[in-house]
């Protein structure tokens, strides 16, 4: 917490500015801010699923690629693939 006291013959403009560079100094606004926008962290069991789900949907889009029914670069559209895996 930041405190500071009004000097003799200091005007409030003064204390104004020294508090605002006292705060900037202090870094309370940057964590205030990285904690407004914080990402929590994925437990290990989501973060191996995705993982997973990652390779097999790069091993799925390698064979369609190779069978020509998806163009490289071309969003997949798993809704419409008629295949077993």
């Amino acid at each position: 917490m930041i405190e500071l006291r009004k000097k003799d013959r200091e005007s409030t403009l003064n204390l104004l500015r020294r508090f605002t560079k006292k705060v900037r100094q202090s870094g309370v606004l940057l964590q205030a801010r990285r904690n407004m926008f914080r990402v929590r962290v994925k437990n290990k069991r989501k973060v191996r699923d995705s993982a997973l789900r990652r390779i097999k949907l790069k091993a799925l889009r390698a064979d369609l690629s190779k069978l020509g029914e998806v163009e490289p670069g071309e969003k997949m559209d798993l809704s419409k693939i008629k295949r077993k895996r």
